[in-house]
């Protein structure tokens, strides 16, 4: 399989504490072979877990999806991009064809991926870089780091891994560039959109419930960033047992909502006042608490239509972060969930 050269960077957005945080610049390439209804190859660039830029096969060009990178990058910047990413449509093309001749396949779906970064943390200026290469969904070819080798997590990837092994100057460039350019690109997004990713915003917090025998969920919405936790507590204590905790997902306007359920088929009407549910914002000294409250509870049961504004269960609001999820999961997995393994 042939190598992609093109300016990216990193993968994960954890939770930090107040005093550091751990950037991020992340690439992700995705190629794909008997899919009518997806691109052939899209290309996008996510910084601190925001979506930055973005080609596909069809658009044939790179372009910003954020106003701090389209007002700090001139045209040769996005021109330069383009080709890049043309190359690497190019390229992949190539290593699908290749991958389905070592697994000896010859019709249906197949996805290759392929995603490389580097992540920085701003108080210990501590840098790390990967790389990672996919097909259908698992590792196929994995950088280690601290060996300077190419890992094969599967036999079909064994030849890649000797042929990248014995390039001498394939290694050195891939070394050079997840210690040293990586972590020069992130650092100067991150300047360019300092103001929005580094900005607070605390979320409106509801609590819902489809039926009266429903759990109740902790409903949290128009947060950034989504470093941020929400438990259920009873007696100021955090509990576990019946309580279900969902993703992070994001908004159409960049902004993030989390939602957490309990359930009260086994809490007695007199014991509601002993339950509250807590929201915490990386970065925010105060917790946003919400007791267990069933006149403070929006639901649509026993009601025969609930429009936009009548105070009922935000069903557009939760399903259009889900479609959203889902529209983004789609260009950065594929439609595969592919396990993001740490660096080796």
């Amino acid at each position: 399989m042939k190598i992609l050269v093109s300016v990216s960077l990193s993968v994960m957005v954890l939770l930090q504490d107040a005093a550091a945080v751990t950037h991020s610049l992340q690439y992700i390439y995705t190629a794909s072979s008997g899919m009518t209804d997806f691109p052939e190859f899209v290309n996008l660039g996510m910084l601190d877990g925001v979506q930055m830029d973005y080609y596909d096969s069809v658009i044939r060009k790179v372009i910003p999806k954020q106003d701090w990178m389209a007002k700090n990058e001139g045209p040769e910047y996005w021109e330069r991009q383009t080709q890049a990413s043309f190359g690497a449509e190019q390229s992949f093309k190539v290593n699908i064809g290749t991958a389905k001749e070592r697994f000896n396949q010859t019709g249906g779906v197949h996805i290759a991926q392929m995603m490389y970064g580097c992540e920085w943390d701003d108080e210990t200026n501590e840098v790390k870089g990967y790389y990672q290469g996919g097909y259908d969904g698992e590792d196929f070819i994995v950088f280690n780091m601290e060996t300077e080798t190419w890992i094969a997590p599967i036999p079909e990837a064994v030849i890649t891994k000797h042929k990248w092994d014995n390039n001498k100057a394939l290694i050195a460039h891939w070394k050079n560039y997840l210690t040293q350019e990586c972590p020069e690109w992130l650092k100067k997004y991150v300047n360019y959109g300092r103001s929005s990713l580094m900005r607070k915003d605390v979320p409106s917090v509801s609590l819902l419930q489809k039926t009266p025998s429903s759990p109740v969920s902790c409903h949290a919405t128009g947060f950034y960033p989504d470093r941020a936790m929400m438990f259920w507590r009873k007696d100021g204590e955090e509990i576990h047992e019946g309580v279900e905790r969902g993703e992070i997902l994001p908004n159409h306007d960049g902004s993030f909502q989390m939602n957490v359920d309990l359930d009260i088929s086994s809490v007695s009407p007199e014991d509601w006042r002993r339950y509250d549910c807590v929201f915490q914002l990386s970065g925010v000294e105060d917790d946003i608490i919400t007791k267990l409250d069933k006149a403070a509870i929006k639901t649509n049961w026993g009601k025969p239509e609930v429009k936009s504004g009548d105070g009922g269960f935000p069903t557009a609001a939760v399903i259009g972060g889900v479609l959203g999820f889902l529209l983004l999961a789609a260009c950065v997995a594929g439609l595969i969930i592919w396990k993001k393994t740490q660096q080796q």
